[in-house]
């Protein structure tokens, strides 16, 4: 699960909502494995406290880490992978957080993200929704 994902689902004027709101509940309803990574978090909490309340993106931030979710956690071997995959992608201005999600998905094989960021398309991945 991508950043866009999370705020699309949780924020009713994101262009994406109702398409995310959609899928989050067809993949709830056949119980699909959920990941993500603690870039993600950081991400997500930060951006959704700059678009609502500290105190809502704190709420969220207990019940996503009570969620079920697999968050997947790099070391410092991953991160210099996702520097170089971040040099790679430079002229797409790709993020070090979708550098991170690149090398984690990778090492989980996971090839397919919940997501709306075409950089994971660039770099091999399925997004979902299409």
């Amino acid at each position: 699960m991508d950043t866009g994902a999370f705020l699309a689902k949780e924020i009713a004027v994101d262009q994406h909502h109702v398409e995310a709101t959609e899928n989050w509940r067809d993949l709830s309803s056949v119980g699909t494995a959920l990941y993500s990574s603690e870039h993600v978090l950081d991400e997500t909490m930060t951006l959704l406290a700059r678009r609502t309340t500290y105190a809502w993106a704190a709420d969220w931030g207990r019940d996503a880490l009570s969620s079920g979710i697999s968050w997947l956690r790099a070391d410092e071997m991953e991160w210099k992978q996702a520097l170089r995959l971040m040099q790679k992608f430079a002229d797409q201005s790709v993020s070090f957080t979708d550098c991170v999600s690149f090398v984690l998905m990778r090492r989980a094989g996971l090839r397919e993200v919940f997501g709306f960021d075409r950089h994971f398309t660039a770099a091999g991945f399925r997004l979902r929704p299409r």
